[in-house]
C-alpha cells in the first residue's frame, strides 16, 4: 500500500515569514508552490523548489484566486476563460523556477476558496482543468477525493490524484467543513493519526456528525502554517510506515 505525503509551502511574502517550510519539507513527498497571487513571491518561489530539490521532494504548482490580502481564502466570480488564464499564467510562472532548477513539475493542485469551489461549479472547474491541459497534459490534477472535478478531469484525458486531509474536518458529503466553523480543524495528533490511517486503509472516515465518508486516498495533505505541522507531519508519516503503508511521490501512484 503506498501513499503520498503532500504539504502547501512557499507561502510567505516579502519579509513576512509563514510556514515551517524547511522542517515540514523533511517528512513529505510532494510540495505544493505558492504561486504569487494568494501567497509567495519570485524569492520565495525559487528558495521553495529549490529546499525541495535538496530534500527530493516532488514540486507541483499551487494556484489560487488574486488576493493576497485574504490568503486566497475568499471566494470571488471568475468567468470560465477568466480562471483557465488564470491557472495557465500561475503555472508558467513556477515552471520558470522547476525549470532553472533542473526539475520536473509533478502535479497542480489548485489553493483554498478556489479548491473547494471547483467541488459546486462545473463551469468553474472546467477552466481551471483547461488551464492545466494548455499547458501539459501529463501533469497530475490534485483535487478533493471522489469529487465531480476528479471525473471531469479523467474525461478531458488529465491524470488525477484523490486527496484527504490529515487535520480537517469532513461534512457527510465528503466536502471540508467550513474554517469559520468549531471543530473544521483537528488540532490533537492521536486523532489526526487515526483518522488517516482509516481513510488510507479503511477508504473512508467519520464525518463530523458521525456518518460514513467513503474516501479513496491517493495523497495526504498536511498543513504547514499548523503551529504543530513538525510535530503532526513526523507523527503521521510514522505511523502511517508502522502500518506498512509505503510513503511515496504522486507520481509513483498516479500512472
Amino acid at each position: 500500500m503506498k501513499v503520498d505525503l503532500n504539504s502547501d509551502l512557499g507561502e510567505s511574502f516579502g519579509r513576512y515569514k509563514l510556514g515551517l517550510d524547511e522542517e515540514v519539507m523533511k517528512y513529505i513527498t510532494s510540495a505544493n508552490v505558492a504561486c504569487g497571487w494568494h501567497a509567495g513571491d519570485p524569492l520565495v518561489m525559487r528558495k521553495t523548489v529549490k529546499l525541495a530539490k535538496e530534500n527530493n521532494v516532488q514540486v507541483g504548482a499551487h494556484p489560487g484566486y488574486p488576493d493576497l490580502m485574504g490568503f486566497g481564502r475568499r471566494f470571488m466570480t471568475l468567468t470560465r476563460e477568466e480562471a483557465r488564464n488564470y491557472i495557465l499564467y500561475q503555472i508558467g510562472a513556477l515552471y520558470a523556477f522547476t525549470k532553472a532548477e533542473g526539475l520536473i513539475l509533478q502535479h497542480v493542485k489548485p489553493h483554498g476558496a478556489l479548491y473547494n469551489a471547483l467541488v459546486k461549479d462545473e463551469e468553474l472547474a472546467r477552466g481551471v482543468l483547461e488551464g492545466i491541459a494548455d499547458f501539459d497534459k501529463r501533469l497530475i490534477f490534485v483535487g478533493l477525493s471522489t469529487s465531480k472535478p476528479l471525473e471531469m478531469a479523467e474525461d478531458m484525458g488529465l491524470k488525477v490524484a484523490h486527496e484527504v486531509f490529515a487535520d480537517r474536518a469532513y461534512n457527510p458529503d465528503g466536502t471540508l467543513v467550513s474554517r469559520r466553523l468549531k471543530g473544521a480543524v483537528i488540532h490533537d495528533k492521536e486523532l489526526i493519526a487515526e483518522r488517516v490511517i482509516s481513510m488510507v486503509k479503511d477508504g473512508g472516515v467519520k464525518a463530523i456528525n458521525g456518518e460514513w465518508v467513503e474516501l479513496k486516498a491517493d495523497t495526504i495533505c498536511v498543513h504547514g502554517d499548523n503551529p504543530k505541522a513538525l510535530e503532526i507531519t513526523a507523527y503521521i508519516r510514522k505511523r502511517l510506515e508502522e502500518e506498512g503503508v509505503k510513503i511515496v511521490p504522486i507520481k509513483e501512484i498516479v500512472r
